[in-house]
């Protein structure tokens, strides 16, 4: 140790006055300092161990004496005896296995296991009895190994994409685990990775450590990433982690559950987990259908890029980062990287789309063609918006059959009403096309329109001149209808084209085929539905109730 036992006695004693720890409780240093890694600017940590009392608080208490921070945790001899006994359980247990041991639980254990007595030593050598240090050190071994072994696995598969700085930053992450790993078999277990060069020091000069330290000087000095990772892959070899050759036939891309994929219109949208929509641009549509589950990565790559594809691997890479695919290696089960004493693994969220409007009949919006696209909207909010804007485009049609009919029978009333009503469906089209979701009632829905950015002013100022439309002659019901018309252009350049739907049985069955497909979505989502014929419309499959057999629908 760098401080003598004397001052840190103090140094315990000045603190614990100040905390009124009971003398019977066990007091133990633990952290850098009893490792004798620290220096002047090192915490001092204090463990107390009580004896036969409930479970402590995990925080610390800090303190400030004599120019030094100071931090004293405490545990009952209850929650150690725990932890100690979690992690015995999984000693010589297989490495994923031992890869799922939180590393906070084996970062209490090793401080404990490597502490430094100071009041009580009997009680502190009780405790660490439990878990033999040797036991411990194989299966820091074997966590490290594993994480290694994962880390330059996706080194590897991101190398195969053409991420080759990532794949570089991957594969330096995964060869410092392989030296703490190696670290592990000789017995210097300690979790923090900035004291890695004071571990290898301790354990002396060796051929390993001089290739570990002369490969990270090289990364610094300019080593091509694509040549560092190749170098990486083979020291890691040498330093005791198997399973990690260059082998990148052996990555398999599998399907991830809970993922799945929507088509509308052009637009190709992937759920995940029931929670996020993403929408693909046609050039990561592209990369996304030519995928097919159970093949080798670089055949994958290859399959896209003879697809015309450009950079395919790019954006497969995206598709790995967001959760939507997932890795495979052949024998040896799920790729699954993660960086332990850093931020949690798992997919990435991007942040949401800066698209807008956020939805159009054809599907959702996207900024530009390679664009893999979080919709800013839960799930199922975005399921709900989708079917009402088709929901009020369909009674926009209605409302214009009505209005026209009633314009040639001279029902001015009538022509008001139905005027009227299309006008407000629409508004509730474009408030659905930005997302808004449950929508306002018809009596506040042009207000309403405040909420939507300005480029949405000429919408608002067509439907300003619309509200309260008054018909009382053909000259007037002729001026209405061309503002109207006006109004519902300006409402379908938000919202996309809609098929004529009273017209004809053509535009009807375009129109229950765009319906179906949105429907569709939105049941899988268990978003509200606009109108109870919907359901009929799921369980019929698309198709008109009440055809006879055989019948077409034109």
């Amino acid at each position: 140790m760098i401080l003598s036992e004397g001052y840190l006695k103090e140094l315990a004693d000045t603190a614990l006055e100040q905390i009124s720890a009971p003398a019977e409780w066990a007091v133990a240093l633990e952290g850098s300092i009893a490792e004798g890694f620290g220096n002047p600017g090192s915490d001092i940590d204090f463990l107390l161990i009580a004896e036969g009392v409930a479970d402590l608080p995990t925080m610390p208490s800090i303190f400030f004496i004599d120019g030094r921070r100071v931090e004293v945790r405490t545990r009952s001899t209850r929650q150690v005896a725990r932890q100690m006994e979690a992690v015995a359980a999984v000693v010589g247990k297989g490495p994923r296995q031992v890869a799922r041991v939180s590393e906070d639980l084996l970062n209490r254990c090793q401080r404990l296991l490597r502490s430094f007595p100071i009041r009580h030593p009997g009680g502190v050598g009780e405790i660490k009895d439990a878990l033999p240090y040797g036991d411990f050190a194989a299966l820091m071994r074997s966590w490290w190994a594993e994480h290694a072994r994962q880390s330059i696995r996706h080194a590897i598969a991101l190398s195969v994409l053409g991420e080759h700085a990532e794949a570089a930053s991957w594969c330096q992450a995964g060869l410092l685990q392989a030296a703490k790993s190696w670290a592990a078999e000789h017995e210097e277990t300690y979790l923090e990775p900035k004291w890695l060069s004071a571990q290898l020091e301790r354990i002396g000069r060796s051929e390993l450590a001089d290739r570990y330290w002369r490969l990270e000087t090289l990364a610094a000095s300019g080593l091509t990433a694509q040549r560092y990772v190749v170098a990486c892959v083979e020291l890691a070899a040498a330093l005791g982690i198997s399973g990690c050759g260059w082998q990148p036939e052996r990555l398999t891309v599998e399907r991830v559950t809970g993922v799945t994929t929507w088509q509308t219109g052009e637009r190709v949208h992937v759920v995940r987990a029931r929670q996020d929509v993403f929408a693909l641009g046609e050039t990561a549509a592209a990369a996304w259908r030519s995928v097919v589950f159970g093949r080798a990565l670089p055949t994958v790559c290859a399959t896209a890029s003879a697809g015309g594809v450009a950079e395919a691997g790019a954006l497969i890479a995206s598709f790995l980062r967001y959760g939507l695919l997932r890795l495979n290696w052949s024998g040896g089960g799920p790729v699954t990287p993660a960086l332990p004493m850093a931020a949690p693994a798992g997919p990435v969220t991007p942040p949401p789309s800066s698209a807008r409007p956020l939805l159009g009949v054809g599907g959702a919006r996207v900024c530009d063609p390679r664009a893999v696209d979080l919709i800013p909207l839960p799930a199922q909010r975005f399921g709900a918006a989708a079917m009402s804007m088709i929901a009020a485009n369909i009674l926009v049609e209605n409302s214009l059959e009505d209005f026209n009919g009633a314009l040639a029978c001279g029902q001015w009333r009538v022509a008001e009403l139905t005027g009227r009503r299309a006008l407000h469906s629409g508004l509730r089209g474009v408030l659905s096309a930005y997302g808004v979701n449950p929508l306002p009632p018809d009596a506040e829905v042009l207000g309403r329109l405040a909420l939507l950015p300005p480029q949405t002013l000429p919408v608002r100022e067509a439907a300003q001149r619309l509200d309260g439309l008054s018909i009382t002659s053909s000259e007037q019901g002729e001026a209405v209808r061309a503002e109207l018309d006006q109004f519902i252009t300006l409402a379908r350049e938000v919202m996309g084209e809609f098929p004529s739907s009273f017209q004809a049985a053509s535009g009807w069955r375009a129109t229950l085929d765009i319906g179906y497909e949105w429907l569709r979505l939105g049941a899988y989502l268990d978003s509200a539905l606009p109108v109870d014929e919907a359901r009929d419309l799921l369980t019929s499959g698309g198709a008109q109730p009440h055809l006879p057999e055989g019948a077409t629908h034109d």
